[in-house]
């Protein structure tokens, strides 16, 4: 796939039309990841998508275009979800529509096989848009009240005596709530994200990428709670001042680089108990992908 002068002023030309067509919903976008702390990441997303899509570049290079026009039904039907993503006032159509109008793009101009090279980097997009909020709340409520569950448990191990009603816990001195911003989902969506990152580049099995990312979410859910706990306990030995500001925030931070390590050690152990087929015929990390 080699392009020409004109070629490649074509692609520029859609790729114009594209960040014409979809600009208000890239502004909305970056407002969303400056201002919403669930979605920070977001900023990291579109960089990393690039990258895998570069890396692929020699296979798209070798791959003989082979256009189809049913690429034009795909950019049509994300078009269509644009619009009705603008005339219901409804963000996440409107900024999911972006995947099958690239996807129909590729298909038109270059054809399926190409299409299935980038099929991974256009997937990785999907992290970047926030869930609906209708949904966000059916997710988020329930880590709450996990996350107040396994807190209240660690807390009576450690011999304090602690009430919880609901998602609020009353210790002797004082009643923490744990807050929607505490119930896990920020740090879930970080790990999921970056658990998504880390398998691509460590295994090239499809089986142990999937367990990798997977293992994110009782990861996020043990370690927030575990925070949790821990807000307790220093708010009962130190002071109220431990469950707020700085300290608070910080051992969010704490909290965050534990689970991380976790992920590392659940792929540690993957290596060690199930390795990789040694030998000229398994695929480096990152390939066929």
């Amino acid at each position: 796939m080699r392009l020409t002068t004109r070629q490649w002023a074509g692609v520029a030309l859609v790729v114009g039309g594209l960040a014409l067509a979809f600009w208000q919903v890239f502004v909305r976008l970056f407002d969303a990841w400056a201002n919403d702390g669930n979605y920070s990441h977001g900023f990291l997303i579109l960089p990393i998508a690039l990258y895998f899509a570069w890396e692929r570049w020699p296979r798209l290079v070798a791959e003989p275009r082979r256009p189809a026009w049913i690429g034009l039904v795909f950019l049509i039907g994300g078009l269509g979800l644009l619009l009705a993503g603008f005339w219901g006032s409804e963000l996440f159509l409107s900024r999911v529509a972006l995947l099958p109008v690239i996807a129909g793009i590729i298909l038109f101009l270059f054809g399926s096989r190409h299409l299935r090279i980038l099929a991974f980097p256009l997937g990785f997009l999907i992290l970047m848009i926030p869930i609906p909020a209708i949904i966000f709340n059916q997710i988020a409520f329930p880590l709450q009240l996990l996350a107040s569950r396994l807190g209240e448990w660690a807390i009576a191990t450690a011999g304090i005596p602690v009430v919880r009603e609901g998602n609020v816990l009353h210790l002797a001195h004082q009643s923490l709530e744990v807050a929607e911003a505490c119930s896990g989902i920020r740090s879930l969506v970080s790990l999921v994200t970056l658990g998504t990152v880390y398998a691509y580049f460590v295994d090239s099995r499809m089986w142990v990428r999937c367990l990798i990312v997977l293992s994110a979410v009782p990861v996020a859910i043990v370690a927030n709670g575990a925070r949790v706990a821990g807000t307790g306990m220093a708010s009962q030995w130190i002071g109220p001042e431990a469950a707020q500001g700085f300290l608070h925030e910080f051992s969010g931070w704490l909290v965050f680089l534990f689970a991380f390590a976790m992920i590392l050690l659940i792929q540690r152990l993957i290596a060690r108990f199930a390795p990789q087929p040694a030998g000229p015929s398994a695929a480096p990390a990152g390939a066929g992908a």
